[in-house]
Parts: structure tokens; sequence; C-alpha cells
């Protein structure tokens, strides 16, 4: 689930027309592939031996194709991936590398509760990562068309490990868009911020939780992540707050949201600037979010996923279970994207037409609502549907 939106990726530039890009004769783009290989360091020997048997995997782009758990809503896909026996296997495994996150919150200033939630969420703490070839599925989505300037990077990055003995192509089994080990991270990433956790001499995200969490809290560091600092708490909202100035795009003082009434659900107000997040509405749970919750956002762009991972984070440290309220229903898949139509007729920026509420569908919606004299709590309604 690592990287189901492919946040992180950077993409390397590929010269236009120097090798056979994507679609086309599959012979002829491993041949392309081969000689960008060989042009960066790799000897023909080494290339072929990455690119030996490679083949184009079906299952991947139906995966690719079929993201439809984040149309979920927050508790619905909260509780689906929270459980007693996850938040339970998070204690134990706590416990059991302490002296990992301590070096990891010394060396990196990534809380040890972010890195247990992206270790739970992502593979059950190292227990299923994933059982797609790894090689495979990176050639097959550099081969399609709908994203390559995003996973031929990864190919070569794979090629690169191959070459320095960390990576197995025909035995390396990973996430179906090519995410390997514990906390699911991409090749390329691998390169830039792999750590030796346990001093072996070697990078094993797969078989090592220390050299996993390690490279996930640099990984993260990287991202902007600042020591010390909160992510997230769960608060109480009044009724009369002006709903046109929650959501991410709006940050103000946490004194000036106490001076509104807004206060925490337990304990004092963590001190800073923060948004109100409503994640489904003005009814329903509501946080204050801090700067650091913005810096998930690089790991995974969807909106549900880093709210929920986020959460997790601060129930593994602690924190209860949030208020769930009594939010308004939402919109079913074909109503939102119904919804997104019309915003995007509007002229609103909401990216694809997927039926998913994520961060640019909820801007737009918040202007909408505000227009239309509605509570601007970015959470679609029917009747906003029927409003526009």
């Amino acid at each position: 689930m690592r990287r189901l939106a492919l946040a992180f990726t950077v993409a390397l530039s590929v010269p236009g027309g120097a090798f056979a890009q994507c679609g086309g004769d599959f012979g002829a783009f491993l041949g392309g592939l081969k000689a960008e290989m060989q042009g960066r360091g790799l000897s023909a020997a080494q290339a072929d031996g990455f690119l030996r048997g490679a083949r184009l995997d079906q299952k991947v782009l139906r995966a690719d194709r079929a993201q439809g758990v984040f149309r979920k809503d927050f508790i619905a896909f909260s509780g689906s991936v929270i459980s007693q026996n996850r938040l339970a296997n998070g204690a134990r495994m706590a416990q059991k590398y302490a002296d990992v996150f301590a070096r990891a919150e010394r060396d990196y200033g990534v809380s040890r509760g972010v890195l247990l939630a992206f270790w739970g969420l992502e593979t059950d703490f190292g227990a299923v990562q994933g059982d797609f070839n790894t090689r495979d599925a990176l050639v097959t989505l550099a081969h399609d068309c709908r994203r390559p300037e995003l996973f031929r990077p990864q190919v070569l990055a794979a090629a690169e490990l191959y070459r320095r003995g960390d990576f197995d192509p025909a035995r390396n089994l990973g996430a179906w868009a090519g995410e390997i080990g514990q906390v699911q991270m991409l090749p390329e990433d691998i390169l830039r911020n792999g750590v030796d956790g346990d001093g072996d001499g070697h990078v094993n995200l797969k078989g090592s939780a220390p050299d996993a969490l390690m490279s996930g809290a640099k990984m993260i560091a990287g991202m902007g992540w600042r020591a010390g600092e909160p992510w997230m708490q769960e608060i109480v909202v009044p009724e009369g707050l002006d709903w046109s100035k929650t959501g991410l795009d709006h940050e103000l003082s946490t004194a000036d949201w106490a001076r509104m009434g807004v206060r925490a659900r337990s304990g004092a107000l963590a001190p800073g600037k923060g948004s109100i997040l409503l994640p489904m509405g003005r009814k329903g749970p509501a946080f204050m979010v801090f700067p650091n919750f913005r810096v998930l956002f690089n790991w995974n762009q969807s909106f549900v996923y880093v709210t929920t991972a986020a959460y997790f984070a601060t129930r593994l440290e602690g924190a209860p279970k949030f208020d769930p309220r009594a939010p308004e229903p939402g919109l079913g898949a074909e109503q939102m994207k119904a919804l997104q139509q019309k915003l995007a007729a509007r002229g609103h920026d909401v990216g694809p037409i997927d039926g998913i509420l994520g961060a640019r569908t909820r801007v737009a919606v918040q202007r909408e609502q505000a227009r239309l004299g509605l509570p601007a709590d970015a959470w679609p309604t029917a009747a906003l549907l029927r409003g526009l």
C-alpha cells in the first residue's frame, strides 16, 4: 500500500528518443533498458543478468487500475486497517525494537509512533510484503504508457541494486508497484535512504527490521520531518465555528483556534500552528494537524491513507480512539464522479475523475459550499450535488 499513489518518486531524466520508450515491441523495449543500464555503469553481462527472464505481468496492470480501497471514507478505512490485534502487535514491536526506535529518533528525529504506523499499515510489521516479482512489476509499469516517467527510473535503480549485490531479479518479491521490504520502499528510495541498521554490511529491507526502520526514518526525515513536533491531535470543535477556515489550506496558531472555542479532546492543545482537519465534515471526527502531517503526503498522496496513518501513529503512542460523532451521509463512488465532473466544469482542478475524495477535490468542494451558502466543511453531500 505504501506507494499506490507514488508520491515521493523523483523521475530521472531519460533522453528523448535515445532508447525504446513505453509501449511497442517488448523486446525492443528491453533492449533500450539494457543500453541505458550500460550507460549508467552496468556491464553488458550485468544488464543481461538483470533482464534475463523479464516478462510483462498483467496482474500488475490490473492492480494499477483498481485502487478502489481509497474510495472508503475515513471511518470505514481506518476501521478496516486499525484493529486491536494490530495495535497490540505494534506495542510488542515497539518493545522488541526499542533500541532501534531510540536510534531512529536520535539520528533522524522521527517518532516511533509514525514508523510503527507505516510499518503496520504497509506490511503488518513485515508479515505481508507482497508476492509480485519486483523486477517484472517495474518493467511492466515502465513499459505501460500510463506513468512510464515514474517507473523507468525505478527499473534502473533496481538494476543498480542488483549490481551492488542487494537485489535478486529472479527471486525478489514485493508489492505490485515495485515497493520492496517491510516499509515498502521503491528502489530509488533505497539507493538514497537505505541504512544498514543491523551492521551486517548490507541493506536488507525484506529480512531486517532494523534496516527497514532506520531506512524509513531517514527517508521521512529527508521529506522535511520536524523533530520533536506533533503531527496530529484530536480536538472538539464548537458548533458555531467558521467552517470556511478549516482544511489543510488554512493555518492559524493553536492559541487563535482556542480563542474560537476549539479545544483538545484530552489535555491541552499542542503549541504551534495548525489546521483543522474534518475528514468527514463538521459533524464527524475532528483533528488539529501540524506541519509534520503534511510531510506524510510525500509517503503516499491518498488523503484517507495519510489521515489514517497519522491517527494510527497517535494511537500507538497512547491516544484514545477517536470520537466518530455523527457525520452526514457522504456520496457513493458514482455520485463522487458526477460531483468531480461538475466541479471540473466550474474550473476547479480536482485531478482524475476517479470517485475518490482527495485533497484537491476537498478544496473545490469547500469553495463551492461557500459560494452556495452551505457549511463549508469540505465534506460533499447530496445537498451540494443538488446545488451544483
